[in-house]
């Protein structure tokens, strides 16, 4: 860096450019160590060639592990299990578009049910991406991933959305599943996609129902349910009657869109 902006400012100085830095911002980022927590180097001879892990798992696992294992600025060691299991999440990304039971759920009607998570996704890795915080978005693409593994339908536009930002990481996979889509051109040249607050806002949330801080089940309620009706609720929950029958309540705790904790 001190060489870099040596010769920028060699040139500021005689006229050739036209701003006196070279850099608008710094960022340090850590770097890959050994799978036993050291630095990688010959002389210890745990460096791992990256030709070699392209050829076994592909780039594109190659950098989503690398991204998904920290914060960027932070040295992080070598896993082979990470990377199998990178390579596992594009391929569960990538049957969405390849095989036939998912392929048959892509609709061009929007049944609702995606969403929060979709909304919730391009939100989050839109700022996280400008943040340089990639591995929170990718756990954000995956929460999103298991979202539409549940899902009836997958409305098309939030898959293509998903596939974008999925792009910025696997930009192999990415760019084929685009392609499976029905698109020509690159997607490059795709308009980013875009969020509505609206849709982040839930009517429901579910709560996990206690006894004596141990779970019995969860139960759904309205996200604005009075905390009466909540507890009541919860007091004539079957799973829960089989626990608190003929035993007094002590009291019941309503720790609002988490838990509800009868204690008897």
């Amino acid at each position: 860096m001190l060489y870099a902006r040596f010769w920028h400012k060699f040139l500021f100085d005689l006229g050739i450019v036209k701003c006196p830095e070279p850099f608008k911002k710094l960022y340090h980022q850590g770097m890959i160590l050994g799978d036993n927590g050291e630095k990688m180097s010959k002389s210890r001879g745990n460096v791992v060639n990256p030709d070699t892990i392209v050829k076994s798992h592909g780039a594109d696992s190659l950098r989503l592990f690398e991204m998904f294992a920290g914060p960027l600025s932070e040295a992080k060691p070598w896993s082979t299990t990470g990377l199998d299991g990178a390579h596992r999440f594009i391929e569960r990304c990538f049957r969405l578009v390849d095989e036939p039971e998912f392929v048959g759920k892509i609709s061009a009607t929007n049944s609702g049910e995606l969403d929060f998570s979709y909304n919730a996704l391009v939100k989050k890795a839109s700022e996280d991406f400008e943040a340089l915080s990639f591995n929170t978005a990718i756990a954000q693409m995956m929460v999103f991933i298991n979202d539409v593994y549940k899902a009836k339908s997958i409305y098309r536009p939030y898959l293509e959305g998903f596939v974008q930002i999925f792009s910025c990481v696997c930009p192999f996979a990415g760019e084929e599943m685009w392609q499976k889509l029905g698109h020509q051109d690159l997607i490059t040249y795709a308009k980013w996609p875009t969020y509505d607050p609206s849709k982040l806002v839930k009517s429901s949330v579910k709560l996990a129902i206690a006894v004596n801080g141990k779970m019995r089940d969860v139960m759904e309620f309205d996200v604005d349910a009075d905390e009466k009706a909540v507890e009541a609720a919860a007091l004539v929950n079957e799973k829960v009657k089989a626990y608190i029958a003929g035993k007094p309540i002590k009291k019941v705790i309503v720790v609002k869109g988490k838990i509800v904790n009868i204690v008897i």
